[in-house]
């Protein structure tokens, strides 16, 4: 007997919605390895967590690319091609709200993430998160999926890093391999992935 697959809605988010989907983001982030060892105090996370969120990732607004399912429970902030972080707000936010003595590594770390980014064009996924009250119920994986649809339509690669190892045999199942590991003085390691079209 067949059972129902059970399918999750995903959407573009409005502008207007922006703000819901940055707090499923920060939520999602809470105990990521990566951005805790940036802001490990809970105040200076939640103080910069938003912001950097939109300067890093929030050009998916304007082109259609920031997805969220009901509920905003998850949310994917894909960047198209041409389309790049803020770098002067990013730079400005680690500035103002990183110590001093994690700023060096930051920098190295994230050129040596820069380095990994395909020559070509391609969709970058700097953020996908789910609010940990909705995890487990296949919403990564939906928005995963409905992005993923859209690169292969369009024949191009997808690009991430992975900052938590949690969440690399997820996208190993959608088709992502590693290209290798990223690690600078302090930090934790990054996973840079990429994902040719189908």
């Amino acid at each position: 007997m067949a059972t129902a697959v059970q399918t999750t809605a995903v959407r573009s988010a409005e502008m207007e919605e922006r703000p819901m989907v940055v707090h499923t983001i920060v939520l999602a982030f809470a105990a990521d390895p990566v951005v805790r060892w940036v802001w490990p105090e809970a105040h200076q996370y939640l103080e910069s967590m938003p912001a950097f969120t939109v300067a890093f990732s929030g050009g998916g607004f304007g082109h259609g690319s920031a997805y969220t399912t009901d509920g905003y429970g998850g949310a994917a902030l894909w960047l198209p091609p041409d389309v790049h972080p803020d770098e002067n707000a990013v730079g400005a936010i680690v500035e103002q709200t990183v110590v001093r003595s994690l700023q060096g590594d930051l920098e190295t770390l994230m050129g040596k993430m820069a380095a990994y980014h395909p020559d070509g064009p391609h969709w970058y996924l700097p953020m996908i998160g789910v609010d940990p009250a909705h995890q487990n119920r296949g919403l990564g994986a939906a928005l995963l999926r409905h992005a993923l649809e859209r690169c292969d339509r369009e024949g191009l690669p997808a690009y991430l890093e992975s900052t938590n190892p949690r969440n690399i045999s997820l996208y190993l199942r959608h088709g992502f391999v590693a290209m290798g590991e990223i690690q600078a003085g302090s930090s934790p390691t990054v996973v840079p992935m990429l994902r040719l079209p189908r």
